[in-house]
């Protein structure tokens, strides 16, 4: 009986053993397949660093994203040889709709912004916009003035617009309207409705025939005004002092000081070269000059007069 008992705790033992031995194996073997994708894929790297995206926007004047690219590429290319950096660290995307370049701009890699004042006093203060450099178009001044236009005789002062519909291609930004381009003329009336469209030609002819239609026209569109059939129809009513027309800014602090530096004076100086020159006249510019912090900050104080 006491050699069975022996016998049985024996056996006992040697399958609880057993039974640890094999546990221990299948541990290991468990450690060995958790750790092999560790192992095997060798040191962790750091994330490449991001490529700056100078975000261009203008809201209601030609071109589209896709058909823009090529030249927003040989821009980016320019500037980044200008600035002594390899052309992939430098990137450049145009946006025709308000809404579109605003998407664009909540992704952090959007350092850098160029766009109409108008823009860039409805969003300076949310964007956390800095002005760095103003651009000049092909034929243009860094600074224009915005032009009135209606029917001979229909508008005399500012609130003989009671009731008219004011067409621009400021007009997506009401406060730029009153403020900066028209608030120095006199206040509009409240019930001006305002209509945003590039496209003035057809309000141009509605107002010639004698619709409550005025038009504030910026210098291009003012500028081809006399050629029109009908033009001895329209009469300059007013213009604004000169305003900025396009501002560079850093946004939001997002490109480090030093390369935010070096893309500014890559940009100032990149009409002196054949390379540069074409490459802004691939984007309609002519050359880039210091903001004229004195003027920005008028067209702040004429915008933020105005209340929503």
């Amino acid at each position: 009986m006491i050699s069975r008992i022996r016998c049985t705790l024996s056996q006992s033992i040697r399958a609880r053993r057993l039974a640890t031995r094999r546990a221990l194996a299948v541990g290991s073997l468990l450690v060995a397949a958790l750790s092999w994708p560790l192992l095997g894929t060798g040191p962790i790297m750091a994330a490449p660093p991001t490529v700056p995206v100078l975000v261009v926007c203008a809201p209601g004047y030609p071109g589209s994203t896709a058909d823009a690219q090529p030249a927003m590429d040989r821009l980016a290319a320019a500037v980044a040889a200008a600035a002594g950096w390899k052309p992939s660290e430098l990137k450049a995307a145009y946006f025709e709709t308000e809404q579109a370049g605003l998407d664009r701009l909540s992704s952090d890699d959007a350092a850098l912004l160029l766009v109409p004042l108008p823009f860039w006093l409805q969003y300076q203060a949310t964007l956390k916009l800095a002005p760095l450099l103003q651009a000049i178009e092909e034929g243009g001044q860094a600074a224009e003035p915005w032009t009135l236009v209606a029917a001979t005789g229909s508008v005399t002062n500012a609130q003989s617009l009671a009731g008219f519909e004011l067409v621009s291609v400021a007009a997506y930004v009401p406060r730029f309207v009153r403020g900066p381009a028209l608030g120095a003329w006199g206040e509009l009336p409240r019930d001006l409705r305002m209509t945003f469209s590039s496209a003035v030609l057809t309000s141009l002819r509605r107002a010639s025939a004698g619709a409550k239609v005025a038009l504030l026209l910026d210098r291009a569109q003012a500028e081809a005004l006399p050629k029109l059939p009908f033009a001895s129809k329209l009469q300059v009513v007013t213009r604004s002092a000169p305003l900025p027309v396009s501002v560079l800014s850093g946004v939001g602090g997002r490109l480090p000081a030093a390369r935010q530096k070096a893309v500014v004076r890559a940009l100032a100086s990149l009409h002196t070269t054949p390379a540069g020159a074409e490459a802004l006249a691939g984007v309609r510019l002519a050359r880039f000059v210091a903001a004229d912090q004195v003027a920005l900050a008028r067209a702040r104080a004429a915008f933020d007069r105005i209340k929503e």
